[in-house]
């Protein structure tokens, strides 16, 4: 599978934060997914993703968020163009998805975009 592309991703801290300001967000036991409409009615949907040194070292912190790209990336087509997303790790997660498997992280991710879509 293809990685990201760069044009769906965020990347500048201007625009992490006006998702933040502006945007709303929905959050389960280890991930907070915030959103934000832009103004822009073409273009492909942004993604950043946001893992505070809380979670683990660096090692840890890029490791989830590879594996959390890579399940992403099949779940671009499914999510409105115009938006922008910022996917919050919270403590816990990079062991409990070591414990539990890649299909257990994929569940976790469906289910904070189901809450988004609902």
């Amino acid at each position: 599978m293809p990685p990201v592309q760069r044009r769906n991703r965020l990347s500048r801290s201007r625009d992490f934060d006006a998702v933040y300001r502006q945007g709303r967000s929905v959050s389960t036991r280890f991930l907070t997914l915030y959103w934000f409409e832009r103004d822009e009615s073409i273009g492909a949907p942004r993604l950043g993703f946001a893992v505070p040194k809380a979670v683990g070292n660096a090692v840890v912190r890029n490791r989830i968020k590879r594996q959390l790209r890579d399940i992403v990336r099949g779940r671009l087509e499914a999510v409105p163009p115009t938006n922008d997303y910022v996917l919050v790790v919270r403590q816990g997660l990079p062991e409990a998805a070591e414990a539990n498997g890649h299909e257990w992280l994929e569940a976790r991710v469906d289910e904070v975009l189901g809450k988004a879509a609902a």
